[in-house]
């Protein structure tokens, strides 16, 4: 797990040496996303949530992916501009990340009859299926959905 502060050091750092001091770092609430940044407030932000669950070598990639975003501007998209930004700076991952969410800050949990739990953060709209189990069954497995209980 990440120290949060140790974080801090570390985008303030990186913003420092590629990018102009109209930037600057924070954290946010993001339960699902692991970073973003935002041209119209020239700020980097790290999901607190799952930066403090991750390993520092996780974080710092979402950082390094965040900065190439920044470098090459809000029209390069992940496209081979940012690739080739995000690899000079020693990124190595893809476009979105393969970590753990913050599941237990969802609202809706979701079974199927196989037993896969699944998890929404806004109300289902419509049937969903099962990947799994609908894969494996050659027909659609539907998944059953309930509102988490306040704790």
């Amino acid at each position: 797990m990440a120290e949060l502060e140790r974080v801090r050091v570390w985008a303030e750092a990186l913003i420092r040496l590629h990018l102009d001091e109209s930037w600057s770092f924070g954290f946010d609430r993001a339960v699902k996303r692991a970073g973003l940044t935002d041209f119209r407030a020239k700020r980097i932000s790290v999901s607190r949530h799952l930066a403090a669950r991750w390993d520092d070598d996780d974080v710092h990639q979402t950082l390094l992916h965040e900065v190439a975003h920044a470098m090459v501007g809000p029209g390069a998209g992940h496209g081979p501009v940012w690739r080739r930004a995000a690899r000079e700076l020693g990124y190595v991952g893809g476009r979105t990340h393969q970590g753990e969410i913050a599941a237990e800050r969802a609202g809706w949990l979701g079974e199927c009859p196989g037993g896969h739990e699944h998890v929404r953060f806004r109300a289902p709209r419509g049937r969903y299926a099962c990947k799994a189990c609908s894969r494996s069954a050659r027909r659609v497995v539907e998944i059953r959905w309930r509102r988490r209980q306040a704790a």
